[in-house]
């Protein structure tokens, strides 16, 4: 059987312990249909416990044993050269208290860089000289101004970060959304290169 596959890693799995991946797993195929359904069911790793959190298959690795096996079948590869196995662990429930901390500590810490810009600013300030300007009477609280300022501050951050709780306003990624997948890449390419880093240590060790 000869042919042309076209052969793409996905770039990141969710795996549970010691699963058994197959070459369906990891990768999208493209070709002949016998051919394609041949090579997916080609058994191409197996996540162990010396594995941790995080394993890296490379590309060589999947052509290789591709080869052994089918040498007659040309392989094309496209996109990523390795794909990141993230390892599922049991996860712990937080307790409620711990989530009551946590949330008091945001709560509080949001609300003090709040005040503190203001007060740098001197809003205060600026609102009496506003509400003087706009009536002709000086106010020491001119809550009238004040009141719709706060609403519309905390109206402007739900709008902000696109979400109310769960709900999403429009399909455009919010810039905290953004920040994290930013931090998701360049965390991803740490692993990549801390396991390759790995890796060629231990096969110079070997050798």
């Amino acid at each position: 059987m000869k042919g042309i596959v076209y052969l793409r890693l996905k770039k990141k799995l969710v795996v549970k312990p010691n699963a058994s991946l197959r070459l369906k797993d990891i990768a999208f195929l493209s070709g002949n249909d016998d051919v394609k359904h041949l090579l997916e069911k080609v058994f191409i790793y197996k996540v162990t416990p010396s594995d941790d959190n995080v394993s890296i298959i490379d590309v060589f690795h999947v052509i290789e044993r591709l080869n052994n096996l089918y040498p007659e079948i040309e392989l094309q590869t496209i996109g990523p050269t390795q794909i990141i196995l993230n390892i599922q662990t049991a996860r712990k429930k937080n307790p409620i208290m711990m989530v009551i901390v946590i949330w008091l500590l945001l709560f509080v810490g949001a609300a003090m860089a709040i005040m503190n810009f203001h007060y740098d600013v001197s809003m205060q300030a600026v609102q009496q000289k506003l509400y003087y300007l706009l009536t002709g009477r000086s106010s020491e609280y001119p809550l009238w101004i004040q009141i719709p300022y706060s609403l519309g501050l905390g109206i402007g951050m739900i709008l902000f970060f696109n979400h109310l709780f769960k709900k999403r306003f429009n399909e455009e990624p919010s810039p905290l959304e953004v920040e994290m997948f930013k931090y998701q890449q360049d965390l991803d390419s740490y692993v990549t290169y801390h396991e390759n880093e790995l890796n060629s240590k231990n096969d110079s060790d070997t050798n």
